[in-house]
């Protein structure tokens, strides 16, 4: 029997070719697996001798030959083949074990050029494999190393059963599949359009008791973006459908205050949307000043964190019922105090870079395909104007920045009260920006705010002046909104009549 190992990952071959030769199978290499190989004294056929041909052009090409592809694709028991084997002098080849150059963990390097990447684009190795698998009922065919100890067994046991072959042909042509979409991906990164066809590859990273109900099957898929694929949980019970949502929202409403100078930030997340948002002097404060937005609301949320969590946050959050807390970090003293409640999941999630990904949306049959929503696209205040004829005070400056920050985060309709960098007041998914402005203030008095003298953002303009009136109204004294309604004189007039200060950002924050 002859087995073909040719691997990039080398994890576990020396001692698989090592109990493969104790079971009498000779050993096929090429290159760096070979010397891997022959260093530990194992012997080894070299690729070139079974080919008759040396490996050239700096290993381009040294597998990609008759005598490999005859002795992988040939039918057993196919008179022709075997007849086609004899006549050309082709040794059958019995298991392929390999798996393919670095692509992806190369291209993650930020330093990678061009060349670099395309050098790493395997060609033999991607055409053994699929071979092997069309002809696993001939061929065992391994592209994981954590495959190798059950085919030995297998083989000490009589052989590899046919469910067994296929099941490894099926997980080939997953990894062919994953590390042609990752170059399609690479290749598409820099251009201006939207590629043509668009091949997305999810790795399942968990199954889930159920979807958003329990009559509905699910699972978490993750892809090979940073994202919640690099989600660390430290405690709790198993994250929910709803909680990886919940999860998600939370991490996109911290993301604009992730710079190494910001303050610390803190959103408590309901149903994907905030209920409470603030900055603080620590995660402690920012918590605190979050939670006084809606205390109602907060009962069974997703708390998350701009930045470490540490035993005083841990300890500020003891009488609130959450489901997640979320941070970059969360530090010993905190887990100590959070592992009290055994049922409250924590999980770290790393901070993400502003770097150009696509965003999805899923429809019925097919998803939406855009750009991801990034905030510092919309934070460019030289394109930002005073278009009242009061201008804001340096502090409802600070505020107008902060809401405008928090808005995006916000379910559309969107409307954010806010007062010394934290909400005060939110109303989100409204049919009507009015209404939406009505349920901000509603829910600030509820909550005993006084919305006289705080700052407001809207997501996107106000399409008639009553939503300025409604405000108004409340006493709220300055607004930040992008402007573009072809009522926008009427809308500034209002603000000018009611003495607000209004800033136009001309650009809007829509959250479907």
């Amino acid at each position: 029997m002859r087995a073909l190992l040719s691997v990039s990952d080398k994890r576990g071959i020396v001692d698989f070719a090592r109990r493969l030769v104790a079971l009498k199978w000779e050993i096929v290499s090429t290159g760096g697996t070979a010397e891997v190989l022959k260093r530990e004294g194992i012997a080894v056929i070299p690729i070139d001798q079974v080919t008759a041909f040396p490996e050239m052009m700096d290993g381009r090409v040294k597998t990609l030959h008759p005598k490999v592809h005859g002795g992988l694709l040939a039918r057993r028991d196919n008179a022709g083949d075997v007849a086609a084997m004899k006549q050309h002098g082709i040794t059958p080849i019995d298991l392929v074990a390999v798996n393919l150059y670095p692509f992806r963990e190369t291209v993650a390097k930020p330093q990678t050029t061009f060349a670099q990447a395309i050098e790493q684009i395997d060609i033999g190795g991607p055409s053994m494999l699929r071979s092997a698998a069309k002809n696993h009922t001939a061929v065992i065919v391994i592209v994981d190393p954590e495959d190798y100890s059950s085919v030995i067994e297998d083989l000490k046991g009589g052989g590899v059963g046919e469910d067994k072959r296929r099941a490894l042909a099926t997980k080939v042509f997953a990894h062919t599949s994953a590390y042609d979409a990752a170059i399609l991906a690479y290749l598409v990164r820099s251009q201006e359009v939207l590629p043509s066809t668009n091949v997305q590859i999810l790795h399942q990273r968990q199954s889930l008791r159920y979807g958003e109900n329990p009559h509905q099957r699910a699972a978490l898929y993750v892809s090979d973006e940073p994202g919640i694929r690099d989600m660390h949980q430290l405690h709790g019970k198993e994250l929910s459908f709803n909680n990886l949502l919940d999860v998600d929202a939370a991490v996109m409403a911290v993301a604009p205050w992730q710079s190494k100078d910001a303050h610390a930030a803190c959103v408590i997340i309901k149903h994907t949307t905030p209920c409470g948002i603030a900055l603080g002097r620590n995660a402690a404060d920012a918590f605190a000043r979050a939670l006084a937005t809606d205390r109602t609301s907060a009962f069974g949320s997703c708390v998350a964190f701009n930045t470490v969590v540490d035993r005083a946050a841990a300890e500020a959050m003891r009488d609130l019922f959450v489901e997640v807390v979320v941070a970059p970090r969360v530090d010993a003293d905190a887990l100590a105090v959070f592992k009290e409640k055994k049922n409250l999941r924590v999980v770290e999630l790393p901070k993400f870079g502003d770097e150009p990904t696509l965003d999805f949306k899923r429809v019925r049959g097919g998803f939406l395909v855009q750009d991801r929503f990034r905030y510092s696209s919309v934070a460019d205040e030289s394109q930002w104007h005073v278009a009242t004829t009061r201008r804001p005070t340096d502090a409802q400056w600070n505020d107008l920045r902060f809401a405008w920050a928090a808005v995006g985060s916000i379910k559309s309709n969107a409307i954010i009260l806010v007062r010394d960098e934290a909400a005060i007041g939110i109303g989100a998914g409204q049919m009507s920006r009015v209404d939406a402005s009505f349920l901000a203030v509603h829910k600030a008095r509820q909550q005993g705010h006084d919305p006289r003298g705080a700052v407001l953002a809207s997501d996107a303009f106000f399409p008639f002046r009553d939503g300025v009136d409604e405000a108004a109204a409340a006493g709220v004294t300055a607004i930040i909104q992008p402007g573009g309604s072809v009522k926008d004189a009427e809308v500034i007039a209002a603000a000018d009549e009611h003495d607000l200060a209004m800033i136009l950002t001309g650009m809007r924050q829509f959250r479907h």
